[in-house]
């Protein structure tokens, strides 16, 4: 029977269906780069709530991209071409390049220093982008992940002093090289189902945030930091636990 199923599979070959399903989820991935351009667009004009609306749909797009990518089976269909370096591209702009310019132009930073603030963002995040490990056998992030565009969210509703950002984001940046297990939501199976519940509930309060912005419930900020206290908490457990073991 495997020898069966062996020969099947040696002897599949993509259907014109199958190329344009493949090329489409390609394409998929890559309209990442337009929602990272409106992005930088509307940063541009100081337009908040317009570029966390574009920072949104690229994120949307990096939550299906990977599925799609592997229900259309795009390295057997179209091996000459990487998706895997396609999608980095796009995520290191995205959760990268677009947040810290973002959190430079929004003027969280100390002025004097904010230009030092966002470039530990960005030379962090490359090193990160390029280990091998970065993403662990068992599904976690290594070291703090990307998630920049998170940090400008609430920089931006927290209302915090220039210095106290400072701090955060270099601190941050320097949790990139210090190898903590951080939860993959939706690939990590420990808690996977109250992980992902939790993460549904905190995308919708920080819609609700967005839809009132300027003039936000303040509980609703503190209630959604629920989330990220439960994030950190397991992803520490995750840590120890394997450690221990």
């Amino acid at each position: 029977m495997d020898n069966l199923l062996a020969a099947t599979d040696e002897q599949w070959s993509p259907s014109k269906r199958n190329k344009l399903f493949a090329w489409g989820t390609h394409f998929f991935t890559a309209s990442g780069a337009i929602w990272g351009f409106l992005a930088i667009l509307a940063i541009t004009h100081q337009q908040w709530l317009a570029a966390f609306v574009w920072m949104a749909a690229a994120t949307f797009v990096d939550s299906f991209d990977g599925l799609l990518a592997r229900r259309a089976r795009v390295k057997e269909v179209v091996p000459q071409f990487d998706g895997a370096l396609l999608d980095n591209m796009i995520d290191y702009l995205n959760y990268v390049i677009i947040p810290a310019f973002f959190i430079y132009k929004a003027d969280f930073l100390p002025p004097r220093f904010a230009l030092f603030g966002v470039c530990c963002i960005m030379i962090s995040s490359a090193y990160q982008f390029c280990q091998d490990d970065a993403k662990t056998d068992d599904h976690y992030f290594k070291g703090f992940p990307s998630y920049w565009n998170i940090l400008a969210f609430y920089l931006l509703f927290l209302g915090l002093s220039p210095w106290v950002n400072w701090i955060i984001t270099v601190g941050l940046a320097i949790l990139v090289f210090v190898p903590i297990k951080y939860v993959y939501p939706s690939r990590t199976e420990q808690f996977q189902r109250v992980t992902m519940i939790m993460s549904l509930l905190w995308g919708i309060i920080c819609i609700t945030m967005l839809a009132q912005y300027p003039n936000e419930d303040k509980r609703l900020v503190w209630l959604s930091l629920i989330f990220a206290v439960y994030y950190i908490a397991i992803s520490l457990h995750a840590t120890f636990t394997r450690r221990e073991s």
